[in-house]
């Protein structure tokens, strides 16, 4: 299998290129680490190669806040400049600084 480098890092904003919704890369895999159920889940026509990164995202649309798990080629930095209201980020992240989220432990 092709190990892949990601293109993005921990505390950056992203939104799905499909979906919409937004995410803070809160951990990355090199390629596809989840159940081959979870896989057989997504419609064929729209299943992303395995051989690429994958994010792990503490994701937010208009009406709920989730934990979401998406390939590199779905994804896209986020233009907002906005940060995000997700309950959760203060578990993975210290502060906002930038434009992204500094990951606990780094920068202080």
């Amino acid at each position: 299998m092709i190990r892949a480098k990601a293109k993005y890092g921990l505390g950056q904003i992203l939104r799905h290129r499909i979906h919409g919704f937004r995410g803070v890369v809160f951990d990355v895999d090199a390629v596809f680490s989840e159940s081959e159920a979870w896989w057989e889940a997504i419609p064929e026509e729209a299943r992303p190669s395995k051989g690429q990164p994958f994010y792990h995202l503490l994701a937010e649309n208009a009406t709920s806040y989730y934990v979401a798990y998406v390939s590199e080629q779905n994804l896209e930095i986020d233009e907002t400049g906005a940060p995000m209201d997700h309950p959760q980020i203060g578990e993975y992240f210290a502060d906002w600084r930038d434009g992204s989220y500094q990951p606990q432990g780094r920068g202080h």
